[in-house]
């Protein structure tokens, strides 16, 4: 049936043509009666669905293959292996069946034609699964909209007439990407009165007298969750017509059950005379199932069971600790990192105010740290513990890659859009490595979608606004690949305020050289190489990830939690507190605070109070809550602002300078001398400042090059 030819049979065989009548007339028969009989629990579900439908003007039937499995199951298995022959009788039966049930009393009503719709639970078939045992099968195919076009009008019967002598001929065409070919001689039969013959080629298309269905085409591509390792994802195009257009935009994940088919490209008749029997795979959809809702993407139905279950694991007092331990278990210490990305994974709630304007719930997370911290290893457990996660690095970014590029269709020559990693991963987590090696106008791409949640595009001549509500953990390295503790916070980040402010949580992330603390590691390490067993922690964590994934959906499917008044309250004068220590800070080092804290944190305060009560599945956020966040807020953030409070200005920092070369010069290795005597020579006669003294005497005494004994008295030169 989805061959662009002419059909062709013999004349004479009248058996064989009347017995082939009769089994697609009895098919029709059995189907009808399918659509009115099948019930559960007395309640005739096509029946009643149907007669919604047709009253509100919409002729289509969504069915359950289960339904038509249980009923007849030789006919559900002709429908799965010969769907072209079966759907048309199956939506004439349909029509059938609505003059049935909506007109019983007027036979002669002219109905629009019906559209049959299919569901199923069937196996799915990845994409890369599909191969010519397929064609012209029913497939059931999971994946992600990466691109959808306009809709445009396809003919479904073709009125032509002959130029020459007015002669008319209905030709029905296929659904799908098949074409008619128009008949080369006239067809009229030959009389008397008109013996001319007519030319070839002598009909035109009547296009007033045709009859058109809308026609969209969809590229869907594979989830990112499921493609191996080191392949590019596959996509397929996908022919949605009548009631399936406009079901889905770009970035949205659906199942779509459809008739796997092939057509010539147009271009290939010409160029490429060689292959003329090779044809492009398509899929004709006969059902699109989006995954309902972006909060649940994924598995969004739960077993009472499983449902049972969670709510005891919620109810439990540990919980938290359990859950922040559970996060990357093969990662020794990081507890506060851990919680923090616990929260990211709730995320708090989302807020959509009477005047349209709507406060993000998505958590964002900055790790900023030396190398060897295993901030690579923590994205990678996310991407793999989030119910929607795609990873990315920075240095293989780019800010169309990123959010979205327009694209141009080979066929058609239109543009279109194609979702980039945050429209794509809409509801879950971008993990964004490498983020200081980005480049400047790539990150500014993502301002937009780290606060309003949005991606605004204005490209050759589209002009539209996209989804992107995700949440952003991103890891850098400090300006000179290791944390300098002598120099200031903002001389360390090279990140602008604007993008910094964004984050709700900054951690920096220290390798401190400890003995207990690297003994400790290193056992641990030891440990997992040896037997998969660290010391601190379990490799086999408590819960594993499967069951993290759904506990993670599960909560934001549930749960919105709210403020309760006292929480409110504390919050508030907590905000204002720190405030004033960052004001009272940045006056005594006199200068601004390269991460500001501004109305954002508070809300970003808030937000990590209400994924703490979204964790434990409470509808209320309370007063504890709001102390673990403020104590995780202080613990990243805050500690990120303070840690440069004592390393003061620039000034400072070339006035230290001096003195250390100072001081070099002044005591050869091997001698000492007193704090006094040298408190005397530097600060009364050579005018430096006390404060720049002490510093380059903490700066050497790091480096080893001096040490100071007896107390704190003397000064001694030890090394270089």
């Amino acid at each position: 049936m989805d061959r662009a030819t002419v059909y062709s049979m013999s004349l004479f065989d009248y058996g064989g043509e009347n017995e082939e009548q009769q089994l697609r007339t009895k098919i029709q028969q059995q189907l009808v009666s399918f659509v009115l009989e099948f019930h559960l629990d007395n309640v005739f579900i096509y029946r009643d669905q149907i007669r919604e439908n047709v009253l509100v003007r919409q002729y289509y039937c969504d069915i359950d293959i289960t339904h038509l499995i249980s009923y007849n199951e030789e006919l559900a298995h002709r429908l799965n292996t010969e769907p072209a022959e079966i759907i048309p009788l199956f939506e004439g039966a349909l029509k059938t069946c609505t003059q049935k049930i909506v007109y019983p009393s007027q036979p002669r009503i002219n109905l629009p034609e019906h559209q049959l719709l299919l569901h199923s639970t069937a196996s799915q078939i990845s994409i890369r699964d599909l191969n010519a045992t397929n064609v012209s099968h029913l497939v059931r195919i999971p994946g992600i909209v990466i691109g959808a076009s306009t809709l445009s009008s396809k003919a479904t019967r073709l009125h032509i007439q002959c130029r020459n002598c007015d002669w008319p001929i209905d030709i029905s065409v296929q659904s799908g990407f098949s074409s008619a070919s128009l008949p080369r001689t006239c067809g009229r039969p030959k009389d008397k009165e008109r013996p001319t013959d007519c030319p070839l080629d002598p009909y035109f298309v009547v296009h007033e007298k045709c009859q058109f269905i809308d026609q969209q085409v969809l590229k869907l591509q594979e989830a990112p969750d499921q493609v191996p390792v080191g392949e590019l994802p596959r996509h397929i195009l996908i022919s949605a017509d009548r009631y399936l257009a406009n079901r889905v935009v770009p970035g949205s994940r659906c199942t779509v059950m459809g008739v796997f088919s092939i057509y010539q490209s147009k271009g290939s008749k010409a160029s490429n005379n060689a292959a003329v029997a090779i044809r492009n795979p398509y899929l004709r959809a006969v059902g699109i199932h989006a995954d309902v809702d972006h909060s649940m993407k994924g598995n969004a139905i739960f077993a009472e069971e499983e449902e049972q279950e969670f709510l005891e694991m919620s109810r439990r007092p540990d919980l938290y600790e359990v859950f922040a331990r559970c996060i990357a278990p093969s990662i020794y210490g990081n507890a506060d990192i851990k919680k923090a990305i616990a929260c990211l994974l709730m995320g708090g709630s989302k807020k959509i105010l009477p005047d349209g304007m709507r406060l993000r719930g998505d958590i964002n997370v900055l790790l900023l740290g030396d190398p060897g911290t295993a901030k690579s290893q923590l994205l990678k457990f996310v991407e793999k513990c989030a119910p929607i996660a795609i990873y990315t690095s920075g240095k293989g970014s780019s800010a169309a890659g990123l959010t979205a590029s327009v694209q141009r269709d080979h066929n058609t020559r239109e543009f279109y859009l194609e979702g980039g990693a945050m429209v794509l991963a809409d509801g879950g987590v971008v993990c964004i490595d490498e983020f200081d090696k980005m480049r400047d106008e790539d990150r500014v791409a993502i301002h937009e979608a780290m606060e309003q949640q949005t991606i605004s595009i204005a490209k050759a001549g589209i002009t539209t606004i996209l989804n992107a509500r995700t949440s952003v953990l991103a890891a850098a390295n400090p300006i000179f690949g290791r944390y300098d503790d002598l120099k200031t916070p903002g001389e360390n980040i090279d990140f602008q305020t604007t993008i910094l402010s964004r984050f709700d949580m900054i951690f920096i992330v220290r390798d401190e050289h400890e003995r207990g603390r690297d003994e400790r590691i290193a056992k641990h390490v030891m440990g997992i190489h040896m037997g998969g067993r660290g010391v601190e922690e379990q490799v086999e964590a408590e819960i594993p990830v499967e069951k993290m994934k759904r506990y993670i959906s599960y909560c934001k499917q549930r749960c919105a939690p709210r403020l309760s008044p006292e929480a409110a309250e504390k919050l508030s004068s907590h905000f204002v507190s720190i405030r004033r220590q960052v004001h009272a800070s940045e006056l005594s080092s006199n200068t601004r605070s390269s991460i500001p804290i501004t109305v954002r944190q508070l809300e970003a305060i808030v937000r990590i109070t209400e994924s703490l009560a979204k964790l434990a599945l409470s509808p209320v956020a309370t007063e504890s809550h709001v102390d673990e966040a403020i104590r995780l807020f202080l613990a990243s953030t805050m500690d990120a602002v303070t840690q440069g409070e004592g390393q003061g200005s620039k000034e400072l920092n070339e006035e230290v300078n001096k003195v250390e070369e100072e001081l070099r010069r002044r005591l050869p290795i091997g001698w000492s001398t007193s704090l006094a005597t040298l408190r005397r020579e530097f600060v009364e006669n050579k005018g430096f400042s006390d404060q720049a003294l002490n510093r380059a005497l903490v700066v050497l005494q790091r480096r080893e090059s001096v040490q100071i004994r007896h107390g704190g008295s003397q000064v001694y030169r030890s090394g270089v």
